[in-house]
């Protein structure tokens, strides 16, 4: 780690997030550890990945088991129509609630996670989702408002036959973790012949 990258992630680990993002460009693993690291959750997992770009608010509200991944989504423990209501009604009332994101979780682009509610274990929520009630375990949910459209089982299965096809079963095979610079130029060549190559 260069000496400005330290630096930036000191800055962030003490509530400075903005330089760290913006010019050093952690990928999620690495925003992941550095918010584990400040201790902004209630509690957070080990391997888990979090877009730095997604919005998470009322972190301290939200637990995050271990295997999770969140592209970026928005996910929010408080109701903001609350304060709309107290001044229109002269009320003091509050709207929150805990999100509680177990292991083993995948949460997709764009989805929206609102108060109070709990999703997985093992579980996908598809991009695009507004997830407003709880998703259960093994569950994958998809639309406005997220609903079951498959199991994980079931799609692992399919995913797995889909593979095996690949010509490039044996690149992914050999990686080494999730991103291997040093074949990440073969894969995509074999990709793009194979889903292009002229007939």
């Amino acid at each position: 780690m260069t000496p400005l990258r330290r630096a930036l992630r000191t800055l962030a680990l003490r509530g400075h997030e903005g330089p760290y993002r913006r010019l050093c460009r952690p990928g999620g693993g690495e925003w992941a550890d550095m918010l584990r690291e400040r201790g902004d959750f209630r509690s957070l997992g080990e391997h888990c990945y979090i877009d730095p770009w997604a919005l998470i608010e009322g972190r301290r509200l939200i637990a995050i088991g271990n295997n999770v991944r969140i592209a970026t989504a928005a996910l929010f423990t408080h109701d903001g129509s609350v304060n709309m209501i107290n001044r229109a009604f002269g009320l003091k009332l509050d709207s929150v609630g805990p999100i509680d994101i177990r292991d083993n979780v995948y949460i997709g682009y764009g989805v929206i996670v609102l108060p109070g509610v709990k999703i997985g274990p093992n579980a996908i929520v598809s991009a695009g989702s507004v997830v407003r009630s709880d998703v259960q375990e093994g569950d994958v949910v998809a639309g406005i408002p997220a609903k079951r459209v498959g199991r994980l089982d079931i799609s692992t299965a399919i995913l797995k036959a889909k593979n095996a096809k690949f010509p490039w079963r044996e690149l992914i095979e050999q990686r080494a973790g999730e991103f291997d610079a040093s074949i990440e130029g073969e894969l995509t060549r074999l990709r793009a012949e194979y889903f292009y190559q002229r007939k």
